[in-house]
């Protein structure tokens, strides 16, 4: 009898870890650890846990991700993003796994006018994208790094659910509309995840949903869908501000769109556009919320 490979997920109660265990490949045994059961900050564990399991694939779908609190929490945020990335890739390649680790957007300044491609010089703005760019140099050569911005699904605190949640208790929203990326929905993230990993595509690669949008558009277009789905009561009124009209602790790139072409190539897939995947993800939570009523994200 010819035995499974096998995969391990760390981080597997997150957004991203959850949408991988739903979509495990067929033939393949997976097993998510989450960060509860494994502390970051101990590469002890990291060891004992990867060894234990003897993964073929081993992806990494933790991070620390509080873009803002980063700035005042510096060393976690590096523990977890950069430290604990070295120690999961070292600790893949002791038992012969290929490593997979999730990256972001925000390791480039956004002072280009034409989206990233993989190669493109990095220069984060913030704590979070200093230890996630120092994250992609730890995952080591050998490693799928796959990039991505702008991330929501149905479950997870993300931009889709918060929004639906203050939609839903004002009249009025306010929304940057001079930062420029491309959402991205976790469903395609995942498949791109596992599809990258099981061929073992060592280096960076680029994710995201086709398209463009500002963080207004995102939402113009989340209250709209939402409205045509009955995910609303009233339409509420989204007002375009400016970056310098909601100053936060973290500097954002401006604009970070990623390319995504060399992905797209190889999986021998086209993108599909943000506002098709928006409408997706929110038939998910109209099909929830008949079923089980509306929920606090």
């Amino acid at each position: 009898m010819t035995v499974p490979p096998r995969a391990l997920i760390i981080g597997s109660t997150g957004q991203l870890g959850r949408a991988l265990l739903q979509r495990v490949p067929a033939n393949w045994q997976c097993t998510g650890i989450s960060r509860h059961e494994l502390d970051l900050n101990d590469e002890g564990a990291i060891r004992d846990v990867v060894a234990m399991h003897v993964p073929n694939l081993l992806i990494n779908a933790a991070a620390y991700t509080a873009v803002d609190r980063a700035e005042s929490e510096p060393d976690t945020a590096y523990a977890v993003n950069a430290r604990a990335v070295g120690a999961l890739s070292e600790a893949g390649r002791a038992c012969g796994a290929h490593f997979v680790h999730v990256s972001t957007d925000f390791v480039f300044d956004g002072s280009t006018s034409r989206a990233y491609k993989p190669e493109d010089q990095r220069n984060p703005l913030s704590v979070y994208g200093r230890t996630k760019s120092d994250g992609e140099d730890a995952a080591g050569a050998s490693a799928t790094v796959v990039r991505t911005s702008w991330v929501y699904g149905r479950q997870g605190a993300n931009f889709v659910n918060t929004m639906l949640r203050v939609m839903r208790s004002r009249e009025e929203v306010r929304v940057v509309s001079d930062q420029i990326g491309s959402p991205t929905w976790v469903a395609g993230l995942a498949s791109t995840v596992w599809q990258l990993g099981i061929q073992k595509k060592s280096g960076i690669w680029h994710h995201t949903d086709a398209g463009v949008a500002s963080w207004y558009d995102f939402a113009v277009a989340i209250k709209e869908e939402a409205n045509r789905l009955g995910l609303l009561e009233a339409s509420v009124n989204v007002v375009p501000i400016s970056t310098a009209d909601y100053p936060t602790p973290a500097r954002r790139p401006r604009f970070s769109l990623l390319d995504c072409s060399q992905t797209r190539k190889v999986l021998g897939e086209p993108a599909v556009h943000w506002r098709a995947n928006l409408i997706e993800m929110l038939k998910e939570v109209a099909n929830h919320e008949q079923s089980f009523g509306p929920v606090e994200p």
